[in-house]
């Protein structure tokens, strides 16, 4: 942890450093990964992040002896970091450790059924079995379909960029023979018929925003990428990833500067040339990435230059993920028998999903996310204690919620629910709070419309269409995260890093 603090304060890399200059907006996962990439392209790296320490949406908060961690809290694809720290010089395994999650998450539903997911084959067939055993075949058809779907959509597709229209067309075959145009709770609905399997084998766009019932039926690959790499948590938490990338860049000799807030993209000749701070600074730079919300990049940071395709009027006609309630609390007793994670369904299904993303409207009810990481690693928490964050997917802001008279309504309601289930004896044992709503995502992280996975990942806005890699506005601007291709969730975040490989010149094509 000193080093980490060391390297968000470290001096500004000298200027003679004759290394051409890459900017990157935001120390977010996707951020951090762009700018290892960068540093081992033969760049001088420096990375500005608004808040106090890096991480964005995967900062942490410490209070009363607890750790949370904000944002992610699973890690898949664990081959991106180790391929990050080869890039650096370094070994993941002597930085990280990660511990494998088994059973990645228990979903329980409304009817008390409860149903564990993992990796192996077998242990899987008998939770299937257990739960749906008329749904068997079609089970295993759909993991069949799910595998073809992740070989193509992530192997092949996840770190290649979709400049031109032409890149659509070639993958248009493959994208019918997967039933890509059909959602994902579709192609599950048509192998499964046991209504909560279906759910258990459909909530996964949830991870990266999206709405079952109209994403893509590509995101079908998050089920196989899971059972295929597995679900991890790393000692320390998911900031302990944060801290190692930081200093990765601090050893390649660049700069993490916080506190400072990018106002302006600096446009000359229509390439980029910089970025210019709230204070009124002005650093230059060959290249700038922004990892940055791409609404938010396009809509404010590049406000004074002619945009041909993401205009504020597009900017107004795209659909934007869902916004996040999240409770960080600390409890001062322990409750050993509930996993890691868990996924705790409400009464409804469907029509809860159509409140939270088609009318924009604050259910009575609602599903949760339940994180327990004190289960993995209890150094989070003092000893004895317990650490969770429970997690409601909630209308964006474009739902018009007061969330600062709905908030602890809310909060109370989902202590309540916690209290009646998983939890009992809840209430009178909290020592710790702190809540998020959309509105403080739009603050903290200048999130366009309080969205917590920034564009909603349905067809017509992934890939080609969604704002792309290299950015179609201007020159040597870049864009990585959750709201470029291919999407939101650790893995995408990193593999729109990964892209860069294929899009950013190499630094010795700009001359000193």
């Amino acid at each position: 942890m000193n080093a980490l603090r060391q390297s968000q304060n470290v001096v500004p890399a000298n200027v003679s450093d004759p290394r051409p200059h890459a900017v990157v907006i935001g120390a977010g996962l996707g951020g951090l990964a762009a700018a290892i990439r960068l540093g081992a392209r033969g760049y001088r790296v420096t990375v500005l992040e608004r808040g106090q320490e890096p991480g964005g949406r995967a900062s942490v908060f410490r209070q009363d002896g607890f750790t949370f961690d904000a944002g992610p809290t699973i890690i898949t694809a664990p081959f991106l970091l180790d391929e990050l720290w080869a890039l650096a010089g370094k070994n993941f395994a002597d930085d990280i450790t990660l511990h494998s999650i088994s059973p990645f998450y228990r979903i329980t539903f409304p009817d008390g059924a409860a149903f564990d997911c993992a990796s192996d084959p077998d242990f899987m067939r008998e939770q299937v079995r257990r739960l749906a055993p008329a749904d068997l075949a079609g089970y295993e058809k759909f993991i069949a379909l799910s595998e073809q779907i992740y070989k193509i959509g992530f192997e092949q597709l996840a770190h290649k960029p979709f400049g031109s229209f032409t890149d659509m067309l070639r993958i248009l075959p493959d994208l019918v023979r997967l039933s890509g145009y059909r959602s994902v709770a579709g192609l599950v609905n048509s192998h499964i018929r046991d209504p909560r399997l279906r759910i258990a084998l459909s909530f996964h766009p949830l991870l990266v925003g999206g709405n079952p019932l109209n994403t893509s039926a590509i995101y079908c690959l998050i089920l196989y990428l899971e059972r295929k790499s597995g679900v991890h948590f790393p000692a320390g938490g998911t900031f302990a990833l944060v801290a190692g990338m930081a200093n990765l860049i601090r050893g390649q000799g660049g700069t993490i500067r916080t506190g400072a807030t990018v106002a302006k993209i600096l446009v000359e000749n229509g390439q980029a040339a910089g970025v210019e701070l709230d204070n009124g600074e002005a650093i230059h730079a060959h290249v700038v990435v922004s990892n940055a919300c791409a609404g938010h990049t396009y809509k404010h940071l590049l406000a004074h230059h002619k945009r041909r395709r993401w205009t504020d009027k597009k900017i107004a006609r795209a659909k934007f993920s869902m916004g996040l309630f999240v409770w960080y609390f600390g409890t001062n007793r322990q409750w050993p028998e509930v996993p890691h994670h868990s996924i705790l369904l409400g009464p409804r299904h469907d029509e809860l999903l159509r409140d939270i993303f088609d009318r924009k409207k604050l259910a009575g009810d609602f599903s949760l996310y339940l994180h327990r990481p004190t289960a993995t690693d209890p150094s989070l928490a003092p000893d004895g204690c317990d650490g969770f964050y429970v997690l409601s997917p909630v209308p964006n802001l474009l739902g018009s919620i007061n969330w600062s008279q709905k908030a602890e309504p809310y909060r109370a309601a989902i202590e309540k629910s916690l209290n009646e289930t998983v939890l009992p004896g809840l209430s009178g044992m909290i020592v710790t709070s702190k809540i998020m709503t959309p509105a403080d995502f739009g603050e903290r992280y200048l999130s366009l419309h309080g969205a917590g996975f920034g564009m909603d990942p349905r067809l017509l806005q992934s890939a080609w269409f969604r704002p792309h890699n290299r950015s179609e506005e201007v020159k040597n601007l870049f864009l990585v995260g959750a709201g470029t291709h291919p999407g939101a969730g650790v893995p995408g975040v990193l593999s729109s890093a990964r892209v860069l490989d294929e899009v950013v010149p190499h630094a010795k094509n700009f001359a000193r």
